[in-house]
């Protein structure tokens, strides 16, 4: 059930910062493209990683890429149902590879401070979680359409000193999301902003399901222009 290789798009200047993007159950993501053709972020190398093809059981126990296991998904799911039906082990093991994947980049010489973590759906969930609980204080931690996994535990997985209680963490939401409710991610950021966190701003998106339009996607851009702005002298690099 290792996870593959994770697709990388190398910076086209000098690396300075790296953002680690995760998709959703089932789902590939990629915006570096798109920024690319638009001339952004060209200091910064994109880290696609893949899930793992692990059984799902909302999927009729069907194997697909997830970064851990389902139970129920939809409207109608209760917040607090879903918090008693968590694949706790597929979680924690997730959260332990995308520590992985921070450390090889801290390895390469890029600041954690300089290292965003970010995704969509399960992956921003994977991604809020991981970031509440790293050890690295990192530049910044986003989640799309998702939620705070563990919400009930997720205390006893906090580093005593708390490196990131002030790294900055972006929440984002369409009002119709007909996957994962509206309400699971408003449930969330109060339970940040419980936690301590004291820096989490949070957007809504009205007439937008499981999904992100271009609005969103700007306020995204934003986000990672406050924490991860150019420093780089402007020198080619290999990449990674």
């Amino acid at each position: 059930m290792a996870p593959r290789a994770p697709y990388i798009v190398p910076a086209l200047k000098k690396h300075t910062a790296t953002v680690i993007m995760a998709h959703g159950l089932g789902d590939r993501m990629s915006l570096a493209q798109n920024w690319r053709r638009r001339g952004m972020f060209d200091e910064v190398a994109f880290i696609f990683p893949n899930a793992p093809m692990i059984p799902i059981t909302v999927n009729f126990g069907m194997s697909m890429p997830g970064w851990y296991d389902l139970t129920k998904l939809g409207r109608d799911l209760d917040f607090e149902e879903a918090i008693r039906h968590q694949d706790e082990p597929g979680i924690l093991r997730s959260r332990d590879y995308f520590n992985t994947l921070i450390k090889e980049q801290v390895d390469k010489g890029i600041s954690p401070s300089r290292i965003v973590l970010g995704g969509f759906s399960q992956g921003g969930a994977m991604s809020i979680f991981s970031g509440v609980t790293s050890k690295e204080k990192l530049g910044g931690v986003f989640g799309l359409s998702c939620y705070l996994v563990l919400s009930d535990k997720i205390k006893n997985y906090i580093p005593e000193d708390w490196p990131n209680k002030k790294t900055p963490f972006f929440l984002a939401h369409g009002l119709e999301d007909e996957v994962v409710p509206y309400q699971f991610s408003s449930l969330s950021m109060k339970a940040l902003n419980d936690l301590g966190l004291e820096d989490v701003s949070f957007k809504s998106y009205p007439d937008l399901g499981h999904s992100a339009d271009p609005t969103e996607i700007e306020d995204l851009e934003r986000f990672l222009q406050k924490t991860i702005p150019p420093e780089g002298d402007g020198q080619a690099s290999a990449g990674l």
